[in-house]
C-alpha cells in the first residue's frame, strides 16, 4: 500500500483551523482515507480508498462545516458519507465481477442492445430501435456517461436534463428522459446488490419533469387539425403521387382509421373485411400491459373501395400495404428492384412533403391525420371512452391533450342540461333554448 499514512486533527473547526492550506488526511476504515483539502474560504472534504495494484481512488464528498451552512458537512457527517460511498463502489465492482464499477453508459448500452435485439425480433430485418438513435446522440456525448451508477445523484440527472437542446419541446425532453429512466431502471432490476437502495428512487425524481415542463395540450395540435375537405384534399394528392397508389393507399389508411404509422405498417390482406364495413387494426406495442391484439375500425365503402387493388388476388397473410424499392444507377436514374411493406415514417416524408404542398396544406405533418381523426370523433360526441378504445389510447391521453375539443363537442348537450331558474317576469325575452328544455 505504500508508505504508511500521517494523520492530521480534522474532527473539529479548531483543529481544521490550525491546518496549513492544502490535503490532509485521516483513517476511518482499513484502506479508507477522510481527506480535507483547506482552502482560503474554508474546505472540502475527500475520501480515497486503496483499489490493489499501489492504486487509490479518491471521490470529493462536500464542504465541510467550517463556517456553518446549509448543507455543509461535520466530520461525522462526511466519515459516514465516505463510508457508504465507498461500500456502494466496491458493491458495484463486485457486480461487475470484479472489474470496472458500471457507469450510465453501461445501463445505456445493454438498454439499447435489449431493444435492438427486439425490434430486430419484430421486424425480421436489422433495424435499430428509436432507443438507440436517441440515446446514443443525446447521452453518450454527455459527461453524464461515465458517470459511475453508484455516485448518480438527481442533481446530476436535472444537470443533464437542462444541457439538452434549448429548442426542444417539453415533450422531446420528457421522451428522451423516459428512454433513460428506462435504461436505468432495466439495469437496477438486475443489479441491485451493486447500486444504492435509494437507486430508482434518485432515478425517478432527477428525470422528472418540472410543474412548468408537464406537456399540457400542445398549441401545435390546433395548428394541425384538418377540416374534412383538407383530410380529402391530401388524400387525392397523396393518390397522384405514383401511378401505385401505394403511397395513396397508405395516406388513406390512416386518415380513414386515425392509426399511427407503427400499426398501420402491419396491416395484413386478411383484415380487411368489407363484407363488414371494417379493418382489423393491430394494437400498438406500446406499455407494458396485455393488450387485445386487434382494434375493429368501420371505414366507408369508399374505403374499401380504393383498397381493392391492394387486397384483390392476394394471399390473406400478404402485408397489406406495399411500396417499390429502388436502386440508383446513375445520379438521375432509379431502377426498381422488389416490393415490399413499409419500414419507418421516414419512408413517407418525401412523398408527404410534395402531396401536403400540392394540396395547399404546407407544414402539415402526417401525424395531423390522428388528430383530426380524434377531434372528429368528439365532436359527433362519441363516448370519450370509445374514441380512446377507437384509436389505442387512454381515456387520459384524450381528456389531456384534446381537452378542448371535448368541451366544444359535447357543448350542445351541455345546452340541454340547463333548465329555467329565474322567475320571469311580463315582458322580459325569453331564450327558446330554456323554452325547449321546459
Amino acid at each position: 500500500m505504500g508508505k504508511s499514512l500521517t494523520e492530521s486533527q480534522l474532527t473539529t473547526r479548531s483543529a481544521r483551523d490550525k491546518l496549513a492550506r492544502g490535503t490532509h488526511w485521516r483513517a476511518i476504515d482499513p484502506d479508507v482515507h477522510l481527506g480535507y483539502r483547506k482552502g482560503a474560504r474554508g474546505g472540502r472534504w475527500l475520501v480515497r480508498w486503496y483499489t490493489g495494484g499501489q492504486k487509490y481512488r479518491q471521490v470529493t464528498l462536500g464542504t465541510a462545516d467550517d463556517a456553518i451552512c446549509e448543507g455543509s458537512l461535520s466530520f461525522e457527517a462526511a466519515a459516514k458519507r465516505a463510508r457508504e460511498h465507498v461500500t456502494g463502489y466496491r458493491e458495484a465492482v463486485e457486480a461487475a465481477g470484479g472489474g470496472t464499477a458500471a457507469t450510465l453508459r453501461t445501463a445505456v448500452e445493454q438498454y439499447i442492445a435489449m431493444r435492438d435485439a427486439r425490434d430486430r425480433a419484430r421486424e425480421q430485418r436489422p433495424v435499430r430501435s428509436d432507443a438507440s438513435r436517441r440515446l446514443g446522440r443525446y447521452v453518450f456525448d454527455d459527461p453524464l456517461a461515465d458517470l459511475p451508477l453508484h455516485q448518480l445523484t438527481d442533481a446530476a440527472l436535472r444537470a443533464w436534463r437542462k444541457r439538452l437542446k434549448p429548442e426542444f419541446t417539453p415533450a422531446t425532453v420528457q421522451r428522451l428522459s423516459s428512454d433513460l429512466k428506462a435504461a436505468l431502471n432495466a439495469f437496477y432490476v438486475e443489479n441491485r446488490r451493486g447500486l444504492p437502495a435509494d437507486f430508482a428512487e434518485t432515478v425517478r425524481i432527477g428525470l422528472r419533469s418540472p410543474p412548468q415542463e408537464v406537456p399540457t395540450e400542445p398549441k401545435s395540435y390546433q395548428a394541425q387539425m384538418l377540416t374534412d375537405q383538407e383530410v380529402r384534399t391530401i388524400v387525392q394528392a397523396s393518390m397522384e403521387q405514383d401511378e401505385t397508389g401505394d403511397f395513396g393507399r397508405l395516406v388513406l389508411v390512416m386518415a380513414a382509421t386515425g392509426a399511427r404509422f407503427a400499426q398501420v405498417k402491419r396491416l395484413r390482406v386478411e383484415d380487411v373485411q368489407p363484407e363488414l364495413s371494417r379493418i382489423m387494426m393491430p394494437a400498438s406495442r406500446k406499455g407494458k400491459a396485455k393488450r387485445i391484439s386487434y382494434i375493429a375500425v368501420r371505414v366507408g365503402h369508399d374505403v374499401l373501395a380504393a383498397l381493392e387493388p391492394a387486397v384483390k388476388g392476394r394471399d390473406p397473410s400478404e402485408p397489406l400495404l406495399c411500396r417499390w424499392r429502388h436502386v440508383q444507377i446513375s445520379p438521375t436514374n432509379w431502377q426498381r428492384v422488389s416490393r415490399g411493406p413499409w419500414y419507418s415514417p421516414s419512408e413517407m416524408l418525401r412523398p408527404w412533403h410534395s402531396a401536403s404542398a400540392s394540396a395547399g396544406l404546407p407544414g402539415k405533418i402526417p401525424y395531423a391525420l390522428r388528430h383530426s381523426s380524434i377531434v372528429r370523433a368528439i365532436r359527433t360526441n362519441l363516448p370519450i371512452r370509445l374514441v380512446a378504445a377507437l384509436h389505442d389510447t387512454s381515456v387520459v391521453m384524450i381528456e389531456r391533450h384534446y381537452g378542448r375539443w371535448i368541451t366544444e363537442g359535447l357543448e350542445e348537450l351541455a345546452a340541454r342540461a340547463i333548465i329555467p331558474i329565474v322567475q320571469p317576469t311580463s315582458g322580459s325575452p325569453r331564450d327558446p333554448i330554456l323554452d325547449e328544455a321546459a
